[in-house]
């Protein structure tokens, strides 16, 4: 694979995140696949910010640790970064950046000045210095910069070219015979899932690494048809949710673990009201505050057992964009088909990073339908049908009394402390779980990929697939990845599993969650790589560890 990588680097407000997403846009515009991560501390302002773009001839979903090209707005960042670059090609901020063995440097103040652009603008000649040094034709460089640029077009295109005259093409990038990519991020996906599912109102309260969501839809709120909104608290958000949803809108809500903590009442309320509810929850590394914006997957055994009682939910993982969309709007669906809460488990690597997306290549999963009331008999909320899915009526509906109730009930919603009812409605609920396990059976429930008969296969769920791939692409080994995690694909997992005699389990948590959860199943992980210091596994480390638990 010819691949490259370019990290950016300064300090928080110098606007990384945007510098990031340009450059990879040139990339993209020269026939490359692109995956951008960013690392960002917990601050408003300060601390050591970068954007590390990866680019490839193939599609790619995680970055390593060479860097090619070194784009460096501040001296931390050639301190920070060089150890990882020895013999990279580095573009500096020459205002400061005083120590640079090795390069070329250009003085943002001064073609600032020269220019009398505001100082945000500075990024656009440190981006314009890169693409001369890079080789990249101008020409490319004023097209992405008209495309792409979020604002102030005309001015920041000219900051870019007085810095790009005054550098030398040093490392030529060769364009490839490839055409651009739409490049989105993980939550990006998830918000164009959920309003493909028919998303009808967005409720959320901002948490790392979920907040873009929020800002995405919101962004798009006239365009999607979507009432978007921020209440006070998480507590406020799962409950305007319900009333949402009990309305008739197609609510989603979305949070992170911490966030998620204070919903779980009400989790427990739309299970036993069977209200339908999306909830998406992005991970971060906990427990309590943790890093709140770096990654991790230790949530999957809370998003499973959250809640008092016993209930019906769905989960589903994705692992890149495409799944994102395609399972963000199944959730959907399936929650009100099935009047249960349904979870988009995602993580920060997911949610923030930004990919290259082919929407020819995205899945066709199945469009179920809510089952609604005809209107031919009396309304009862709860009617105990043969598949526990009881039809829907919403308030104001003529001839239907809705009631809604989180205390054990009667077919009509009634409070009942009878024993006879409140098994029969248990069994109710037991009845739509299983009908929705039987109904998942045709969709594509578990990913396997990587080399087809191999006998040693990695094991992993969401973002951590896509290192995964790489590994198993070099080693000539499968990969198997769960998406959906409950109801648990038991006749899939165990099919993808056929011919494994050594499965290793891989993820971002200290426990080994999914090879639990696996285990439960019949099915026993031989070895663990666990990594859980918040950052995601890049190929290049996880290709060592997998070498070590590797028979010698």
């Amino acid at each position: 694979m010819k691949e490259l990588s370019v990290l950016v680097g300064g300090r928080a407000g110098d606007g990384i995140n945007n510098a990031g997403a340009i450059v990879a846009q040139l990339l993209n515009h020269l026939g490359y696949f692109v995956y951008v991560y960013t690392d960002y501390p917990s601050l408003i302002r300060g601390g050591h910010n970068f954007a590390l773009v990866r680019a490839a001839d193939e599609p790619i979903g995680a970055y390593n640790d060479r860097i090619d090209y070194l784009v460096a707005l501040n001296q931390e960042t050639v301190d920070l970064h060089l150890l990882h670059c020895p013999d990279c090609t580095i573009v500096a901020n020459a205002d400061l950046v005083k120590s640079l063995q090795s390069g070329q440097a250009v003085s943002i103040n001064s073609i600032l000045k020269a220019e009398s652009a505001p100082a945000i603008t500075g990024n656009s000649a440190m981006i314009g210095a890169f693409a001369k040094a890079a080789g990249i034709p101008w020409e490319i460089v004023g097209e992405v910069f008209r495309r792409h640029m979020p604002k102030a077009v005309d001015e920041n295109t000219r900051v870019a070219r007085r810095a790009y005259d005054q550098v030398q093409t040093s490392r030529p990038i060769p364009a490839i015979a490839g055409r651009p990519h739409t490049l989105i991020s993980g939550n990006e996906a998830i918000g164009l899932g959920l309003a493909a599912g028919g998303l009808s109102a967005y409720i959320a309260y901002p948490m790392t690494p979920s907040s873009t969501l929020l800002h995405f839809l919101a962004g798009n709120a006239e365009r999607f048809r979507i009432t978007v909104i921020h209440p006070e608290n998480e507590i406020a958000v799962i409950l305007m949710g319900l009333g949402s949803a009990v309305a008739g809108a197609k609510t989603a809500v979305g949070t992170s673990g911490g966030g998620f903590c204070l919903m779980t009442e009400g989790l427990s309320f739309a299970a036993m009201a069977e209200i339908p509810i999306v909830i998406v929850v992005s991970q971060r590394t906990g427990p309590s505050t943790g890093l709140p914006t770096y990654t991790g997957q230790a949530d999957l055994r809370f998003v499973q057992y959250a809640g008092q009682g016993e209930f019906p939910r769905f989960i589903v993982a994705p692992a890149d964009p495409g799944e994102a969309y395609s399972w963000s709007a199944a959730a959907i669906r399936l929650s009100w088909k099935y009047q249960i809460p349904a979870f988009v488990l995602t993580d920060k690597t997911l949610s923030e990073g930004s990919y290259s997306v082919d929407y020819e290549r995205l899945m066709d999963l199945p469009s179920p339908d809510p089952v609604l009331w005809d209107g031919q008999e009396p309304y009862r909320r709860y009617r105990v049908t043969p598949d526990g899915i009881s039809p829907l009526a919403f308030p104001g509906r003529k001839d239907a009394v809705v009631k809604v109730n989180s205390y054990a009930h009667d077919e009509d919603g009634i409070t009942t402390e009878d024993a006879g009812l409140v098994t029969l409605m248990t069994e109710k609920r037991r009845k739509k779980e299983a009908k929705l396990k039987e109904e998942m059976s045709r969709y594509p429930c578990v990913s396997v990929r990587g080399t087809a008969g191999a006998t040693t296969a990695l094991l992993c769920w969401g973002s951590v697939r896509n290192a995964c791939d790489e590994v198993a692409a070099r080693l000539g080994l499968r990969v198997i990845q769960p998406v959906v995690l409950s109801p648990f694909p038991d006749q899939q997992f165990s099919a993808a599993c056929q011919g494994v005699d050594r499965l290793i389990a891989v993820e971002e948590n200290a426990t080994g969650q999914l090879a639990a959860l696996a285990r439960e199943h019949g099915v026993s992980a031989d070895a663990t790589i666990l990594k859980y210091d918040g950052r995601p596994f890049t190929p290049d480390e996880l290709l060592l560890r997998v070498q070590e638990v590797l028979p010698s």
